[in-house]
């Protein structure tokens, strides 16, 4: 039987592993998905050598940018983002092989496409980690001009005291790449005008649970149009099949 995992630190509650079991279940596919919970990213050298059956992982948190470092081929998409999240694992003999891909922007660009009008432009991405990077790359791809959002001033990102709502009507596109609002801290939500939004904003939020973050009301009441990270999800995880089974572009 194939196996597929995930590896990150701590993993709590997955979406991938449900999704990718049922899938393998509905299509009668002789595989198991199953997570891998590792303190370090050493740790991942253990893994590999104890599932000779593995064929392919998804990373999350925190080992996006450090299992750069462990593979033998990274697509070119992941490599300037700076994240990988999906790993192919090859068996070469003896030897093992690994390629890393990046599914995050697939899920995203997918996702946000069908939103977007000629009058979205520039974009707000709140939070600077893998997944923001990744949603960066996207949005250029898509021909809007991102600008990422910290507490922390830095070239090419702003603090979120800066953000006015002069801001907000020219990057109409606002972006969440932070845990803020997510279960079971629903209660917050990223420092913004939403005063200020309205029917040309549209309020875009990776978290999936809640399904409707405080993030996306704020933005609902103000007419915006809002989405949660749940396609982007189901997204990725068809794009990280595809990879696994060296379908890639």
């Amino acid at each position: 039987m194939d196996k597929y995992g995930l590896i990150g630190y701590p993993l709590g509650h997955s979406f991938s592993i449900g999704y990718h079991n049922q899938r393998f279940a509905d299509e009668g596919i002789n595989a198991k998905y199953v997570n891998f919970e590792i303190p370090s990213i050493e740790q991942l050298i253990e893994v590999l050598s104890q599932n000779p059956e593995l064929k392919g992982l998804n990373v999350t948190i925190p080992y996006m940018e450090k299992v750069m470092e462990y593979l033998d081929y990274i697509s070119p998409e992941a490599r300037a983002i700076g994240a990988v999240n999906v790993v192919r694992v090859l068996h070469e003999g003896s030897k093992i092989v690994l390629r890393g891909y990046n599914s995050d922007v697939i899920g995203f660009t997918q996702s946000i496409e069908p939103m977007l009008e000629d009058y979205h432009k520039k974009a707000l991405v709140l939070g600077t980690g893998g997944a923001s990077k990744a949603v960066c790359y996207g949005l250029k791809q898509l021909g809007l001009e991102p600008v990422t959002v910290s507490r922390y001033e830095r070239p090419g990102t702003i603090q979120y005291k800066s953000i006015t709502p002069e801001v907000v009507k020219e990057y109409n596109v606002i972006v969440n790449c932070t845990p803020l609002g997510m279960f079971p801290k629903t209660d917050t939500c990223p420092e913004l005008p939403y005063e200020a939004l309205d029917d040309k904003n549209i309020l875009y939020d990776l978290i999936y649970n809640p399904d409707e973050t405080l993030f996306m009301k704020k933005g609902a009441a103000q007419g915006a149009a809002v989405k949660n990270g749940l396609e982007m999800l189901l997204l990725q995880a068809f794009a990280s099949w595809e990879f696994w089974n060296g379908k890639e572009k």
